[in-house]
């Protein structure tokens, strides 16, 4: 083994022991879009100041404090560690990206907002029509109604999260992206963990606009909600992370699809779709569940479901 090769290992050791010190076990809110670190630049949103709930919290922000003497000590060989990998990891990773700099294009191609994690981008509003345009397309749609559903629906995913159980909410997401964050639940019962989301209050909704691509409408909503959360291991009820008293201003921006040329209120009564995992015809009203494989089942063709949510930034007070 030649010393590159041992330099590279060392690298990889230092890099998983930083990451098994200092990354969180455990993401909060619905969809894992919550954190012990506050993320995201200014908000022009006004969130009232002082909170309500106020009073210093008897809990560390940050799951890794101890109560055990001379962890102080221990936390401080494991922060310099850390920051010594860290450094030889950026120096090789620089000396790495200057020997293929002449390889590798001069640009990248923008990046769309993705689902889940934190400290996303907004959708440019450049890229968007007012939302007040909408009812050249659609007579019948109504922003206020759909920013009171979403400010309703918001609320049932946080309850449904706590609960580990968002089956009822199956019809107000594509399938993509209601799989992705059945899996991301069950990574928690996986672990035996429960992310409680208490105290919770919605904001404000705001429809910022639209934009039609591919066959389809999509809709892009800013919700801005405050809540209390923390994750406490189920057998022993012990923190994971999170704070039971300390609230967070979250703001996430939500992407909305339904294929283009629907119009609110059309197609009200029940029609025939094939069942995508067995084939079976079901009869729908937007959901339904197959009796032959119990999937719940949506038309995405019927009504604006949920296709994305990027948590744009969190506020810890």
């Amino acid at each position: 083994m030649n010393r590159k090769h041992i330099r590279v290992l060392l690298l990889t050791l230092v890099l998983l022991l930083s990451l098994t010190l200092f990354i969180p076990s455990a993401r909060a809110d619905f969809g894992d879009f919550g954190g012990d670190s506050d993320y995201g630049g200014d908000s022009d949103y006004d969130y009232g100041g002082d909170s309500d709930y106020g009073g210093d919290s008897d809990y560390g922000s940050s799951y890794y404090d101890s109560d055990s003497d001379g962890s102080s000590n221990a936390d401080g060989v494991f922060y310099g560690a850390a920051i010594v990998g860290v450094i030889l990891i950026v120096s090789w990773l620089c000396e790495r990206s200057a020997k293929k700099k002449k390889k590798n294009s001069s640009g990248t191609a923008g990046k769309k907002p993705g689902s889940g994690g934190s400290g996303g981008n907004a959708m440019r509003q450049d890229r968007l029509t007012p939302i007040a345009n909408y009812t050249q397309l659609d007579p019948n749609f109504d922003p206020g109604e759909l920013e009171a559903r979403l400010s309703n629906l918001y609320v049932q995913m946080q309850q449904g999260w706590t609960a580990k159980d968002i089956s009822a909410l199956r019809p107000y997401f594509t399938d993509a992206y209601f799989t992705q964050m059945e899996r991301q639940l069950e990574s928690h019962r996986r672990l035996g963990r429960t992310n409680y989301v208490d105290r919770i209050a919605v904001l404000g909704v705001t429809l910022r606009g639209y934009y039609v691509t591919g066959g389809e409408d999509h809709l892009i909503a800013e919700v801005r909600a405050r809540i209390v959360d923390y994750t406490l291991d189920d057998k022993t009820g012990a923190l994971i992370s999170g704070n039971q008293k300390a609230e967070k201003f979250m703001t996430y921006e939500y992407e909305l699809t339904r294929t283009s040329g629907l119009k609110t209120g059309q197609a009200q009564g029940l029609h025939t779709i094939n069942c995508p995992n067995c084939g079976a015809p079901l009869e729908i009203n937007m959901t339904a569940k197959c009796p032959y494989c119990d999937s719940v089942v949506t038309d995405e063709q019927h009504d604006f479901v949920i296709s994305r949510i990027t948590g744009i930034s969190q506020k810890t007070k």
